[in-house]
């Protein structure tokens, strides 16, 4: 079944994120932090804040390396000399952020396991297409470079590089939409503190 579901995600993947944001939004609304007003809730949004920072200034520096060259050439410099899949590693650290900036535990777990659990099609989906697309070249690639947790040690930087400005600023609205889940959070516990909204449950 887990299976089944990761595969429609990888090729229903636009569909099944809208769903997955609808759902969440509704989680959110009827659940509050069963950590409110200790320091506990101070430190996971502080810790939620940071994961999904970093993940915003990494998808950002990804989508730089890729604007003007996806699916004409084999980028494997910057980020991507770290991670073959470093956008993904990014988003991962985006989701566990938005959880933990929930103020609970329990949505920084299920969020990243969320993802853990669908990407994994995706990436296969698309690793089968570059092998396809550039052979014995990304082959070489994959044998260097770890599919997704950063390995530093094999980090290339070029002195210059050529991004196509257009592409890259309409990634931009892509990349932070991080940033406005962790708005939408503080805007669902201000409805909870002012009593617009009853939360029915208490989350850990």
């Amino acid at each position: 079944m887990q299976r089944g579901f990761a595969h429609y995600f990888a090729t229903h993947r636009l569909l099944v994120s809208r769903i997955f944001a609808v759902a969440f939004f509704l989680t959110v609304l009827a659940a509050e932090s069963a950590h409110e007003g200790n320091l506990l809730s101070t430190l996971l949004f502080l810790v939620g804040l940071a994961l999904v920072g970093a993940a915003t200034v990494g998808r950002l520096w990804c989508s730089l390396y890729i604007s003007g060259h996806k699916n004409t050439e084999l980028i494997t410099a910057g980020p991507y000399s770290l991670s073959r899949n470093p956008l993904y590693f990014f988003s991962l650290l985006g989701f566990a952020g938005i959880g933990f900036a929930s103020e609970t535990v329990t949505l920084g777990i299920v969020l990243a396991v969320a993802m853990l659990v669908s990407y994994p099609a995706v990436i296969r989906r698309e690793e089968d297409v570059l092998r396809e697309r550039f052979g014995a070249e990304f082959e070489a690639y994959c044998a260097r470079v770890p599919r997704f947790l950063p390995r530093f040690s094999g980090y290339v930087e070029p002195e210059t590089y050529t991004v196509n400005p257009r592409l890259f600023r309409r990634t931009m609205f892509d990349v932070v939409w991080f940033i406005w889940f962790v708005g939408i959070l503080e805007f669902v516990e201000a409805l909870h503190e002012y009593h617009y909204v009853k939360p029915l449950i208490h989350l850990p």
